[in-house]
């Protein structure tokens, strides 16, 4: 009976410290939300608040009328991340299949060159001559693609998932005659779902927020991801609000703090929606990793 008392208080204080954290946590992302419905003009004056002083969709009219730019960036950043995550995805995993095959003699002079390059780096001049000169990948949808495809800590990541599956499944597909691929996509990849899901968010989360690569590579605006062209919009109204303010007009119409709100939701907002999908195999993650170790 004492046993059981115990349990139900322990499980409502952690019910309660578990909630009342993950309220914390969203009381920035209800500020992003209520920001971007404010008015410039409150936000000077009263600040940030949990409800708008003065409500105004001045910030959301501003994105509309650029709304056929924003859809094509918005495009190019749905296909890149698609594409990317599937491949980069495939690449990590099948990589990290190959380092924890025991009878592939060269496994540990790969993982040692993988390790290596997180070390040391040739350096931005050296990466912009490789891909423009030799690669000639400038002002092409590759350019955001293949350089985030691999991706060091993830394949390690991935590895330690794979070392954890029994080595006697593959040792039995082998002496039934299944070769390497068909145990990696019947056997392995059925096995390491919470792992996909895991590296396959971090990938994909990579590639939806990449802008440093288009800023350095893509002249074609027509290329344009959507991080690139939402910071090409913040740096012209942070330069307009600028040059108003030093012509001594004031720039109180001007929403430029809720329209940055309104940036940050419509850029965060998708990828939010991915959480809710590759939550539960959080745990199965953790679990595998903790029997691991």
């Amino acid at each position: 009976m004492r046993l059981q008392a115990d349990r139900v208080w322990f499980n409502t204080f952690g019910y309660l410290f578990v909630g009342v954290f993950a309220l914390l946590c969203l009381i920035p992302f209800w500020l992003i939300i209520v920001g971007s419905f404010s008015s410039q003009e409150a936000i000077t004056l009263h600040g940030y608040s949990l409800w708008p002083k003065d409500w105004s969709s001045e910030a959301y009219k501003l994105l509309l009328e650029t709304s056929n730019d924003l859809v094509r960036a918005y495009g190019v950043t749905i296909f890149v991340t698609a594409i990317g995550s599937f491949l980069g995805l495939m690449v990590t995993t099948m990589t990290a299949y190959v380092l924890n095959c025991k009878d592939f003699r060269y496994r540990n002079h790969f993982a040692f060159y993988f390790y290596f390059t997180t070390l040391f780096s040739g350096g931005l001049v050296p990466y912009y001559i490789l891909i423009v000169k030799y690669l000639h990948m400038k002002n092409s949808i590759l350019v955001m693609i293949l350089p985030l495809l691999l991706n060091v800590f993830y394949i390690l990541v991935m590895r330690s998932f794979v070392s954890a599956i029994p080595e006697a499944i593959r040792e039995s597909a082998t002496i039934d005659g299944a070769g390497d691929f068909t145990i990696f996509i019947r056997l392995m990849l059925p096995l390491l779902k919470p792992a996909l899901a895991t590296i396959g968010l971090f990938i994909a989360l990579n590639y939806w927020n990449d802008w440093f690569n288009t800023m350095l590579f893509v002249d074609d605006s027509q290329l344009y991801n959507l991080q690139y062209y939402l910071y090409q919009i913040l740096s012209r109204m942070e330069f307009l609000s600028y040059a108003v303010e030093q012509a001594g007009i004031a720039t109180s119409d001007m929403p430029s703090d809720s329209y940055k709100m309104a940036i940050t939701l419509v850029t965060t907002g998708p990828i939010i929606l991915l959480y809710p999908f590759v939550q539960r195999y959080f745990v199965k993650g953790i679990t595998v990793g903790a029997v691991k170790g």
